[in-house]
């Protein structure tokens, strides 16, 4: 069971400085406790920590492959720690160590045995500025360093590297720290990628431009024409809200700027007479990018809206300026200074004047929306727009949803009669009971229910309530004929959002009803082009009909929006599983560590390493969470006990197995009594008490599971059970019960245990089904190939 809180650590700004062991990953398990000891005793040594110990205000926090420091008195603690640091390393060529460091939020809790869980944006980024750097680099935030520029004696030791693209396509400033004897002063390998892409694109662009310069003198017959009807290709009245500068001197106050841009944009995207895109398709480019006909292009714009947002206590100056996206040429500008309690004013005359200059017709109803005023209170708007950023993370996760919660609850409590901010925690309480992102419990979904239906009453013909409450049909009851009447309705009134063919999609998907499902994702990817979670969705249902070069395609355009994106590359792996490739599966997943609460990633590689019947590594990375286990996983930590238990049997340690499934059925047991109908929870239940030799426990389970989430209302995951059933079948000694349940599985399509579902390679590379290697009937399976697969 996850520890007893102590304390919390409440949110405040810290200095993070965040440290890992290069090459942690190809050593051995004991040489990594050995490094890691090393770097301890040397983190120890240094006289900045223990002044910082010594006053109590420092969190020293393991990594696995290393550690975080986070300090609480100036962001030189950070610096001069680092320099000792480095000091010591300079000759040692045993421990390779790099370092980034970043001022921003940070909150957790101390349990009653001394451990530190905590979180936040300034140990997240961090970690990013790190990871830019090589062996020896100390890489700053260019926050960190222009408050370091403040102090004489650092500014000529700071060397500004530009930007660096990290996860989910999001660019850092980074500045190395060295001098002669301390830091690295080479220039990181991605830099030196990043310069050597440059040159090439340089060169590249002007053969590109003779050979085109040749082409349009031989064929400007042929083609002039049609240059006319290109130029008419994006609607002179389409236009794309880039994602607005937080020029605020506190960085944390990027949830402010990234609520009005949202703000704006969702006003704009309620006039039918335009086109707008999604902020999930923007919010990938800088607020201010210099290639502006390209991401037009790339958006299917005319237009381009850009903007910054000031905030001081409770003054904000907000600067917008629209753009034609062809010559670069400005259409509108304006400079908007208000009080808090006066900031809707400039997000509907913003909405309204580029309306305007568009020459869009907006009727009567249109008019009164984009000119709504949803709060008198500016504290609850404030905490709207604190829950509304967690929203808008690209990464799905428990620490998100429950972030997005915390703040929407806040709001509605300070504001009754806020509609909006009631429709979007119903969403988010609905999102998060289908995914168990957040937990499952009847109390979530009851939640959902209320504040949808608050958020109706409350005004009848908002598109978001209607929305909600079709989205709570679909995802905590599976009323799905309820659930499209409310997303039609919605449809009307938010013409251009991509959520509504999205949930559409979403739903038809679990009706088994594919080809529909298809078209759903295709509408939405016109609205929402470089929506990176869409285009997961659509990735996701080719792998659930096993049509994995099509999902590799998809997989790839995201790459191509984000590159490198942990997530996506997770997902290319399973792929890889599923056509037995291991070694290309491997590969991709070798230079990835997945946070514990990224839970398919975490499953990924678990799969990975008993597929390759190799699990010592990952027994350690899984102890070393369970070590450490964050309270907000819920029920998640007790998988991850499975998880382990499984990788100790494939390894031959019978006991550590049985030990770890007893301690897991111990811990599951008691979540099920608030999460009845959960049924990912009595699956994992289901395995546990395979594992422990309980047949009659398990099949009883499974069949609970197959009522829980019947086929009828599920296609995606309702033929997961009967994977499980396949599974127990094959281990408890029913071999003519798996094989049916194999031969019914390898013709249909579903989600399975890790994202993808069984195959002929599977079959042949799974530990589980070692029981059934002799038997005839498996060989044939295993022997058969894979087919695409459609519901008959």
């Amino acid at each position: 069971m996850p520890a007893e809180v102590k304390k919390e650590i409440e949110l405040e700004i810290a200095h993070v400085l965040f440290l890992d062991i290069v090459g942690y990953s190809k050593l051995s398990v004991n040489e990594q406790h050995a490094r890691v000891d090393e770097l301890n005793r040397i983190v120890r040594a240094s006289e900045q920590f223990q002044k910082a110990e010594a006053a109590n205000r420092i969190l020293k926090i393991p990594t696995g492959d290393g550690m975080a420091l986070v300090f609480y008195k100036s962001p030189e603690e950070p610096a001069q720690c680092a320099f000792e640091i480095s000091r010591v390393l300079k000759d040692n060529q045993r421990l390779q160590v790099r370092m980034g460091i970043h001022s921003g939020p940070v909150s957790g809790v101390v349990d009653v045995n001394e451990r530190t869980n905590v979180a936040g944006a300034g140990i997240n980024l961090a970690q990013r500025v790190m990871n830019c750097g090589d062996a020896g680099h100390i890489l700053l935030s260019k926050h960190v360093a222009e408050d370091l520029e403040e102090y004489e004696q650092w500014r000529p030791l700071l060397h500004n590297l530009g930007s660096c693209e990290v996860k989910h396509g999001v660019r850092v400033s980074v500045v190395n720290l060295y001098t002669d004897q301390v830091g690295n002063p080479q220039l990181p390998k991605k830099f030196q990628t990043l310069k050597k892409r440059r040159a090439r694109m340089r060169w590249a662009a002007m053969t590109a431009a003779l050979v085109a310069l040749a082409a349009i003198v031989a064929g400007i017959a042929m083609f002039s024409r049609y240059r006319v009807q290109s130029r008419m290709a994006a609607s002179e009245k389409s236009l794309a809200v880039l994602p607005f500068e937080n020029r605020s001197r506190d960085p944390d106050n990027a949830y402010f700027a990234d609520g009005i841009q949202d703000e704006i944009l969702t006003r704009l995207s309620k006039i039918a007479d335009l086109k707008v895109i999604s902020r999930t398709s923007t919010q990938h480019y800088k607020s201010a990018p210099e290639n502006l006909p390209e991401i037009a292009r790339q958006l299917g714009v005319a237009h381009v809206l850009e903007g910054g947002v000031q905030k001081s206590g409770d003054a904000v100056r907000v600067n917008v300026q629209l753009i034609k996206a062809a010559n670069d040429s400005h259409l509108w500008a304006d400079t908007f200074d208000r009080k808090l309690t006066d900031i809707f004013s400039v997000e509907s005359e913003v909405a309204k004047a580029i309306a305007d200059q568009l020459r869009a017709k907006l009727t009567g109803r249109e008019e009164q929306v984009i000119a709504a005023k949803p709060t008198d209170n500016p504290e609850a708007y404030d905490a709207y727009l604190r829950g509304l950023a967690y929203t808008l993370k690209t990464g799905n996760s428990p620490a998100n949803s429950l972030g997005a919660q915390k703040y929407l609850r806040e709001a509605v409590r300070l504001d009754p009669k806020f509609a909006l901010s009631w429709a979007l925690l119903s969403y988010v309480d609905a999102n998060g009971y289908l995914t168990t992102l957040l937990q499952p419990t009847v109390a979530l979904r009851e939640e959902a229910r209320q504040a949808a239906e608050t958020a109706l009453t409350l005004e009848p013909n908002l598109g978001e309530a209607l929305h909600a409450k079709g989205y709570y049909h679909y995802a905590c009851l599976k009323d799905y004929d309820t659930a499209v009447r409310y997303f039609e309705q919605a449809r009307q009134l938010l013409p251009n959002s991509s959520r509504i063919p999205m949930s559409l999609a979403f739903l038809e998907r679990r009706r088994g009803q594919w080809d529909r499902s298809e078209s759903h994702f295709d509408e939405a990817e016109r609205l929402d082009p470089r929506n990176v979670y869409l285009l997961t969705q659509h990735a996701i249902s080719y792998i659930s009909l096993r049509r994995f070069p099509e999902a590799l395609r998809k997989l790839d355009q995201i790459l191509d929006i984000t590159p490198d994106d942990v997530d996506t590359i997770m997902v290319k792996a399973r792929i890889a599983q599923a056509e037995g490739d291991l070694p290309r599966a491997s590969a991709l997943l070798a230079p990835l560590h997945p946070a514990a609460d990224d839970t398919l990633a975490l499953r990924t590689q678990v799969y990975q390493a008993t597929l390759e019947r190799r699990p010592a590594q990952i027994i350690a990375r899984l102890k070393e969470i369970l070590a450490k286990p964050d309270p907000a996983l819920g029920y998640f930590n007790g998988e991850v006990r499975f998880w382990l238990g499984w990788a100790q049997e494939v390894a031959g340690d019978h006991a550590a197995a049985q030990e770890s499934w007893r301690q897991a059925r111990s811990e599951l047991e008691s979540f099920l009594k608030e999460q009845p109908e959960n049924y990912f929870l009595i699956e994992d239940l289901a395995l546990i008490n395979m594992g422990l030799g309980d047949k009659a426990a398990a099949f009883k389970l499974i069949e609970r599971a197959m009522a829980a989430n019947p086929i009828e209302k599920d296609a995606l995951v309702g033929r997961l059970p009967i994977d499980i059933l396949a599974r127990i079948a094959a281990r408890m000694g029913e071999p003519t019960r798996a094989i049916a349940a194999l031969q019914k599985l390898l013709s249909l399509p579903y989600s399975g245990p890790v994202g993808v579902p069984l195959t002929p390679a599977l079959l042949r590379l799974d530990p589980m089904f070692d029981p059934l290697r002799n038997d005839p009937r498996f060989q044939k399976l295993v022997a058969s190939a894979a087919p695409n697969t459609e519901d008959k």
